[in-house]
């Protein structure tokens, strides 16, 4: 071996080790967090799953070292978290544990703000048994560190599987300063998806849309103020686009989170807004099929959080679901919890 590729091999093993220490960490951090909020005793995986849950932890983090190695997304985005972002977070999380904790203790999740009543009932209550559910700003500053303690510090490394295919696409499409690349972001939360897209393609015009006005607005407040991104407040069953407006579009973490008619409706919407031989990413959790050592770990995310859509979810597949809304689906891959669908709009 060169000494070139001694340097990139030891540069990689050493990145998917500290990567992985680091989650077992953060993970202790939320043993401690979970005690804290809902006195939950966290049951000890099977030895399969650990194995399970380890290898695909490193492979997680192999992959994402090898993409940015690769080009596919600058090294920045994986040098390091906000922490500055969760450390001015953390003590409102703390601040807002009794809440919490009694919310999870009485089993409520209608504890919403007056204006709830204007959204779908789906969408109206506490998910997670978060304040506000997601028609706060408090819930919208504590969002992204509440999904990094959950996830040990794999979190956007799970999301950066959405930016390769998209790179690709846009490489071998031929866009660039000169023919921007439009992409949609359905459901873009705070903003991280989004983030990561602008930096691996600082040409592309973004677009992101989100049901909660208080996300969107912790999005503008976040995001590079150089981003040529467009944030718009409205809902993903009815997008406020013309058919075949986008080059590209992407879905992150919503489906779980929404009934079976509703998934189908916001898919559907994917498929009409995206232009023919256009790009859909569609990513959620791991569903039941994909790992069966890992099915009690799954089943316990409902049992802990207010998810009442997510047993359901996780009984389907979501590249049928793609498929079914006239994509036409190119690969599917999992990453640590996560299961990515790339597919395409047929000419």
């Amino acid at each position: 071996m060169q000494g070139t590729d001694l340097r990139s091999e030891l540069s990689r093993r050493y990145f998917v080790k500290s990567r992985t220490a680091r989650t077992a960490a953060i993970r202790m951090a939320y043993i401690a967090y979970a005690r804290t909020v809902a006195g939950w005793q966290l049951r000890r995986p099977t030895t399969e799953a650990r194995a399970s849950l380890r290898r695909r932890i490193e492979e997680l983090f192999d992959r994402d070292w090898q993409d940015a190695a690769d080009g596919l997304y600058p090294r920045e985005l994986i040098e390091g978290l906000p922490w500055r972002e969760y450390a001015l977070a953390a003590p409102k999380l703390i601040a807002d544990l009794p809440k919490t904790r009694e919310r999870i203790r009485t089993g409520r999740h209608d504890e919403l703000p007056e204006q709830a009543d204007r959204y779908p009932r789906y969408y109206a209550r506490n998910f997670h048994y978060q304040t506000d559910g997601y028609l706060g700003h408090t819930s919208a500053e504590l969002y992204d560190l509440q999904v990094e303690l959950i996830f040990g510090g794999t979190a956007d490394a799970m999301r950066r599987r959405l930016v390769p295919p998209v790179v690709r696409y846009s490489r071998t499409h031929g866009y660039g300063s000169a023919r921007p690349m439009k992409l949609l972001d359905v459901a873009c939360g705070t903003g991280h998806l989004l983030r990561m897209l602008g930096k691996a393609l600082p040409d592309a015009r973004l677009f992101g849309l989100d049901l909660s006005p208080q996300y969107i607005a912790r999005a503008r407040e976040t995001l590079p103020r150089e981003m040529d991104v467009s944030l718009v407040c409205d809902d993903a069953e009815k997008l406020p686009f013309v058919d075949g407006h986008f080059d590209a579009a992407t879905n992150l973490y919503l489906l779980h989170e929404v009934p079976r008619d509703v998934r189908a409706r916001v898919l559907g919407e994917m498929f009409r807004v995206v232009r023919p031989g256009g790009l859909a990413v569609v990513a959620d959790s791991l569903q039941f099929r994909d790992a069966p050592e890992l099915t009690r770990e799954l089943r316990a995310f409902p049992e802990r959080f207010h998810e009442p859509y997510y047993e359901e979810y996780a009984g389907q597949d979501i590249g049928e679901m793609v498929s079914s809304a006239g994509f036409t689906v190119r690969e599917t891959s999992l990453a640590f919890l996560t299961k990515v669908v790339v597919a395409e709009k047929p000419t």
